[in-house]
């Protein structure tokens, strides 16, 4: 019998680390892909190779010698932006960087791929419905940018099982949680908390997702989930108010007041041309504002029977949060 073998792209990232946090207690061999510049340290089963998803010819090495291993491919790298002016960089991440990887996953011996999708690659439709996982894809369907190049990515992998690729598709809602320090966009707003420099929330909210769990349900999907199966991997709709709740009780301090969205949505274009000059991304923006007034209404049933996917309480989450930016540890 074959030893397991899993290659994942975006091993710098918040949940591509997180997978590898499980993965590495398993029987198992693993290789991680990171950027240049990034930092990895070999241990134990873990081997860290640095390349680019926009640059094939970077990847060679982390596909070579594959002969051996029953060959799984998590395709976790993506570029997630909440800001405006970014399409053509996210359309060479997500969605050239997929199609590299899955011309990769075609020339060498791998036998299922394993891709990170998103919810916003989902169409929303009106705010009373119900979002469920869908069998095609289209960037004219949804809204931004980011959804745009995530949805035609998806649409990509599920062409390639249609031409005999053995693939299985991801969508996480809003991931948040520890073994962060700050590149999640909601992980920068809790370090903004706690350094006391958050003037308040917004009204609207979003569904809220721990990072463990969907870690556990991208392996979880990658062991048992069909072939061209989507699976949303999702909690439950939290408001921005709630959110703050459960970090002044983890936390301490005082509440937040939330402003009202149209309010908010006077400041974005303001808030994003400060940060474009003093080169800080920037809490709030027109994109992010959007997302927090629209339908995210999205169904984890599926994930739950097949998967036995079953996210933790928002709570929980934020504590644990809390914790790892102030002592750097955290359970799994």
């Amino acid at each position: 019998m074959r030893r397991t073998l899993y290659l994942i792209t975006g091993a710098g990232g918040h949940l591509a680390g997180t997978i590898i946090r499980y993965l590495r207690r398993e029987d198992c061999d693993i290789r991680g892909l990171i950027l240049p510049g990034e930092e990895g340290r070999d241990a134990g089963n873990v081997l860290y190779y640095r390349g680019d998803v926009t640059r094939p010819e970077t990847l060679e090495p982390f596909f070579s010698g594959l002969e051996p291993y029953d060959v799984t491919v998590i395709h976790a790298a993506g570029l997630v932006s909440i800001g405006s002016g970014d399409r053509a960089r996210m359309r060479r991440v997500n969605v050239d960087g997929t199609r590299n990887i899955l011309e990769l996953c075609r020339r060498y011996p791998v036998r299922r791929l394993l891709y990170v999708s998103s919810v916003h690659a989902l169409e929303e439709g009106d705010r009373l419905r119900v979002i469920r996982e869908e069998d095609s894809f289209s960037p004219d369907r949804v809204v931004g940018d980011y959804a745009a190049t995530k949805a035609e990515a998806t649409q990509l992998v599920l062409d390639a099982v249609r031409d005999g690729l053995d693939a299985v598709i991801v969508h996480p809602s809003g991931i948040l949680g520890p073994f962060d320090n700050g590149r999640n966009h909601l992980t920068q707003l809790i370090q903004t908390y706690l350094a006391g420099k958050l003037p308040g929330g917004v009204t609207g909210g979003y569904d809220f997702v721990d990072v463990r769990d969907v870690a556990q349900g991208c392996i979880a999907a990658a062991k048992c989930g069909g072939r061209g199966e989507c699976y949303i991997l999702s909690n439950r709709y939290v408001p921005i108010r709630d959110l703050l709740e459960c970090l002044r009780r983890a936390a301490g301090g005082h509440r937040k007041p939330c402003f009202p969205l149209g309010l908010a949505k006077l400041a974005a274009p303001v808030s994003e041309t400060v940060g474009r000059l003093t080169h800080r991304r920037p809490l709030f923006t027109r994109y992010s504002l959007y997302t927090m007034a629209s339908n995210a209404r999205f169904s984890h049933d599926k994930a739950t029977m097949r998967l036995g996917y079953s996210p933790r309480d928002i709570q929980e989450t934020v504590r644990d949060t809390v914790r790892y930016l102030r002592t750097g540890e955290c359970p799994l």
